[in-house]
């Protein structure tokens, strides 16, 4: 199954898109982790996009186009994959359209998972990631046992730049200025599952399965 997984900054789309991809056996690729990697090379692309995502903006079209295609042309996509975080804007999805046709794979749907501003803001700028091995916390939802220590292996967890509030709100009217007309790109290709973001994380994983026909 090929998905692709929509919502803004902080709707849970990566903690859904994960838990799908496990259950389905098939790799979520997450942009964000992608330009992440990058960002920590030691190369001036490390360093474009390390600038970049500090400031709140979106990385380049033909950057991430470039990354994703390289990613989906590896051999364990070829049972299906989880886009989480991409396509981002009308002419990416137009790119993706070409790439995919290109390599023979067709979309299956596209999950939107809607979030009201007030809660993003509020999720987001709680998270917490370790920057040893990469878990992620929330001050809120999920604090570790001892504040600013990792559970798993006892590292210390920083705030990322990208997650702090200022950051967050330039983040979300990005969002809404470029991300959000794929909803009706895709709703008009009939590929669109609506979700209601608000209920438990347990709910919104069986309304995603339900969406999708999944057992």
């Amino acid at each position: 199954m090929n998905l692709i997984f929509l919502g803004p900054p902080g709707a849970g789309k990566g903690t859904q898109a994960k838990r799908l991809a496990a259950l389905l056996e098939v790799p979520h690729i997450s942009t964000g982790d992608l330009l992440r990697q990058k960002k920590k090379e030691d190369s001036p692309l490390g360093m474009q996009i390390r600038k970049i995502m500090a400031s709140g903006q979106l990385v380049s079209d033909e950057i991430v186009i470039e990354i994703v295609k390289d990613r989906l042309s590896r051999p364990d996509c070829k049972r299906g994959f989880i886009l989480d975080g991409f396509p981002r804007t009308i002419s990416q999805a137009e790119a993706l359209e070409k790439v995919l046709e290109k390599m023979g794979i067709t979309l299956d749907a596209v999950v939107y998972i809607d979030v009201p501003e007030e809660e993003l803001i509020k999720r987001i700028s709680g998270r917490r990631v370790c920057e040893n091995c990469g878990e992620e916390y929330h001050i809120i939802f999920n604090p570790p046992k001892v504040d600013g220590i990792c559970d798993k292996c006892g590292g210390k967890l920083i705030q990322r730049e990208d997650d702090k509030e200022e950051v967050v709100k330039k983040r979300i009217e990005v969002y809404n200025k470029s991300t959000a007309p794929l909803i009706d790109y895709y709703k008009e290709r009939e590929l669109l599952k609506k979700i209601d973001g608000l209920s438990p994380i347990d709910k919104v994983f069986e309304n995603i399965k339900k969406a999708l026909n999944i057992e």
